[in-house]
Parts: structure tokens; sequence; C-alpha cells
């Protein structure tokens, strides 16, 4: 995030808000620890009890004068840097000679034969205040300048977290014209056979599918169970195309069926099955989704019986490239480097699509 020049910068009323809830309190405790400080300090030099009123006048004179202080530095605010500075350190001078004239006369009032003898007694007497009111402006403007670098920070978290959210949701959502292309081409055949009653249920599933997907948040994850009920959704859409030809079988270890997936992470990857592994097969095909808890990661495995990929044919394939590069990055942006998406040719046949993810359920989320 650029740095931006001051003149640009206007406070957000959160920063001016939290700067008045925490001055108050800091100014008070801050000039009493003062006032403590100066007289204890002046009992150690012999000064009578009495002098509690000239370290409190002292202590009063300087709560004051920093309070007047603080409203000539908030004018100063939106000003460019360079101008800003100078006219702290001309405010930052004033404050300082007026409040070591205040402290000379109350301190001298205590004592008769007291005076300032040479320049030299002026400069320290000045030296002394100024450092006492340039710590206090050193903390007012460190205070200030953390809670705009603390605001900035937020505002930048905002952004990042609404770019990753729309990234989620354009991952996701790429994948509805792929489906939807090969549905409603499924759909136009079924009426172009006569086969109306076929293609009224198609269209049906096809609602419902749609609906629970509308409806449903990308950026939310869901429990396995879930994921799985909506892909019995899209597999229905499925059933009514290939009937017998498709076979699901679906065994998930009981410690996982809470567990969170990303909403819709399946339904691709079960996609390129049917394309590859059943769709491709007089006889059809068999897939099967298999869950399971490996200390504490989830292992997904959605297998079929089909003739399996190369290489080749993942990276040639533009159905299959879209279907599972989307995946992949889905998986990417959600869970950094605490995932895996393998693909792999099965011994017996058929490929084993292999998701790793982080175990996690409700209450941990």
């Amino acid at each position: 995030m650029k740095n931006l020049p001051m003149s640009s910068i206007v406070l957000p009323d959160s920063i001016t808000a939290t700067s008045k809830r925490l001055f108050w309190p800091l100014q008070i405790v801050g000039w009493l620890g003062y006032f403590i400080l100066h007289f204890t300090t002046a009992m150690g030099d012999g000064k009578p009890l009495s002098y509690v009123s000239a370290s409190l006048s002292v202590a009063v004179c300087g709560f004051v004068i920093t309070s007047l202080l603080r409203l000539g530095y908030r004018r100063l605010w939106g000003l460019p840097v360079p101008l800003m500075a100078a006219a702290a350190i001309g405010l930052l001078v004033l404050a300082t000679a007026l409040q070591m004239k205040l402290y000379v006369t109350i301190a001298f009032s205590y004592c008769d034969d007291c005076e300032i003898r040479s320049i030299f007694g002026y400069l320290w007497y000045f030296t002394s205040t100024l450092y006492i009111i340039l710590s206090w402006s050193g903390l007012y403007f460190g205070i200030k300048f953390a809670l705009q670098l603390q605001q900035q920070k937020e505002a930048a978290l905002r952004a990042q977290n609404a770019a990753h959210a729309a990234q989620i949701r354009m991952l996701r959502y790429q994948l509805n014209p792929h489906f939807l292309f090969n549905t409603l081409n499924a759909i136009s055949t079924l009426v172009l056979d006569d086969k109306r009653d076929t293609a009224y249920r198609m269209v049906a599933s096809l609602s419902a599918f749609l609906r629970h997907s509308l409806d449903s948040d990308p950026e939310q994850h869901v429990a396995l169970t879930h994921e799985v009920d909506a892909l019995n959704l899209y597999l229905g859409i499925e059933q009514v195309r290939f009937g017998e030809r498709l076979q699901m079988a679906v065994d998930i270890e009981p410690a996982v069926r809470d567990a969170l997936v990303p909403g819709l992470i399946l339904q691709p990857l079960v996609e390129n099955a049917i394309k590859h592994a059943v769709s491709k097969r007089e006889e059809g095909g068999r897939i099967e989704l298999i869950a399971r808890l490996d200390d504490d990661m989830l292992d997904v495995h959605l297998r079929d019986d089909g003739p399996g990929l190369v290489d080749a044919d993942v990276t040639s394939n533009g159905h299959a490239r879209v279907g599972l590069a989307n995946t992949r990055e889905r998986l990417r942006v959600l869970f950094g480097e605490r995932q895996r998406l393998a693909i792999r040719n099965r011994e017996t046949g058929g490929l084993d699509v292999h998701i790793r993810l982080p175990f996690r359920v409700a209450q941990d989320a």
C-alpha cells in the first residue's frame, strides 16, 4: 500500500473517536504522574509540605497548556508534512515558553531570594520545560500515527478480503457455463428425440440444482454430508441422461461427515468422471466417493473405472483443463499450501482424484 501524503489523509471517524477515548485518560494519568514526581523531588530538596500547591499548580498549568496545544496540532493534521512540521515546532516553542514562564512564576513565589541571574538560567529552565513538552508531543503524534497506520492496515485487509472473496466467486461460478451447456444440450436432444417426459424430469432436476447453487454462498464452507446432498442433486440430472449406466457409490467415514469443505467442490470432478468414464462407454461406468480422516487432514478420493487419463489428456482437453484447474485454484486460494489435489491412473483401470484438506468442523471454523 502506498504511503499517502499528509495533505491527502482524512482521519476516519473511527480514528477520531479512538483518539478522543484515549486522550483524556492518558492526559490525566500523565500529568498526575508529573505532579507526583515534581512534589516528591521537591520534598527531597527540603521544600515544605505546603509546596504541594506549587507542584499541583504547575501540573494543572501543563495540563491546560498541552490540552490547548492538542487543539493546535489537530488543526495542522491535514497540512503537507513540511508545513505541518514547521507549524508544530512553532506551537511547541510557544507552549514551552508559556509553561516555563508559569513554572518560574509559581516556583519562585515560594522562594524569597530566587531569581534567574543569567541567560544560561533561562536556557536551563527552557530546555527542561522543552523536554517535557517535547515528550508529550512525541507521544501525541506517535499515538496519532499509530492509529492512522492501524486504520490503513485494516483498510488494506478489507480490500484484500474483498478481492479474495471475488476471486472465490469467480472461480466457482466459472464452472456454471460448462455445466449448463452440457445439460441444456442434453435436454434439447431429448426433446428432438421426442422424449419429453424425460426432458421435463431433467429440467426439474436442473432447477433444483441451480436453486441450491445460487442460494449457497461460495465463500462459505459446508459439511461434507451437505456437499454430498448437493452432489446428489447434480447426479439426479445425469441419472436422467444415463439411467443404469451411471452408478455412484459413497463411502464416508462417520468421523468426517461434518468436516467442512468448499461448497460444490466435488461437482466439477464428478462431471469430468461422467464425461470420460461413463458417457463414452456403452456399458457406462461406476464412480466412487471415499472420505477418510488422516491425522488432522481430510482425505477425499473420487475414483472411476473408466479408461483413465494421461497427462496430455488433462492439458489438451479443454473441459478437463477448466474443471481441474478451477478446482485446484480454489483449493490454493482457500487453503494455501495446506492442500493437495493429485490425479493418477488406478492400477485396476480408471482414474483416482485425491483431495487432501485440513480437517475442520463447524465449531472450529
